[in-house]
């Protein structure tokens, strides 16, 4: 019996660093369910091959000439609530840009030197809605955030709306703020995925964010500032 085919993530790379990209696109396409559809080497380029080519997967470096990758994550963001995930490239995970790439909406990052399993695993996840970076990680910045010095990375001390969400919907951000899953977090609390996912959009509706990542940022601020 013939396996039916997979269905490629259609992935945008952008990196001003030509060899850099070179080497992604063979990290990526060496495996059978994804593929590069385009190349940019600016954030100027990256909004537009999106919004030509609407890919699944967007991997940005976050610093490049013309417009960096927080801008152009930001107008990416700003011309289609549906845009997809962008995961940010960095070559340093203490980055306090980093921090403010997820406060923007990004869907996660990975570091530059991370190993072929590592940046397919991250594609895969951010491709099926799910964020690229772990709890630990997330938790670490939110602290280097706190003892920086300039405002622009300052902890908010926590997101003001998190006491507008009913009992269930905080169990649910704290469980998600821990890096569960819809499914697991279903199983945990014995309700059925499709209730968890009406939870999760309810309270994501109620902090205003649009990802996972954000909600787990506003868990884990509010932790930090008590």
């Amino acid at each position: 019996m013939t396996e039916p085919k997979r269905r490629e993530i259609a992935v945008l790379l952008v990196d001003d660093e030509a060899l850099m990209r070179s080497g992604l696109r063979l990290l990526l396409e060496g495996s059978a369910d994804m593929s590069v559809v385009a190349e940019a080497e600016n954030g100027q380029e990256a909004v537009a091959a999106v919004a030509a080519l609407h890919p699944d997967v967007v991997l940005m470096d976050v610093r490049m000439p013309v417009m960096g990758g927080i801008e152009a994550l930001k107008d990416i963001r700003t011309a289609d609530p549906d845009a997809p995930p962008v995961v940010m490239l960095t070559a340093f995970d203490t980055d306090s840009a980093v921090l403010e790439s997820l406060r923007a909406g990004a869907a996660g990052f990975i570091l530059k030197s991370c190993s072929p399993a590592t940046l397919q695993s991250a594609v895969r996840a951010a491709a099926h809605d799910q964020p690229v970076i772990s709890p630990q990680s997330l938790d670490r910045l939110l602290r280097l955030a706190d003892t920086a010095e300039s405002p622009r990375v300052m902890s908010r001390r926590g997101h003001p709306k998190l006491a507008t969400l009913s009992g269930r919907e905080r169990e649910i951000a704290d469980l998600i703020a821990q890096g569960l899953g819809n499914q697991e977090i279903a199983a945990l609390l014995f309700v059925t995925l499709a209730t968890v996912k009406t939870h999760v959009a309810r309270l994501m509706t109620k902090l205003g964010v649009d990802s996972r990542v954000q909600v787990a940022i506003a868990v884990l601020e509010e932790s930090a500032g008590k």
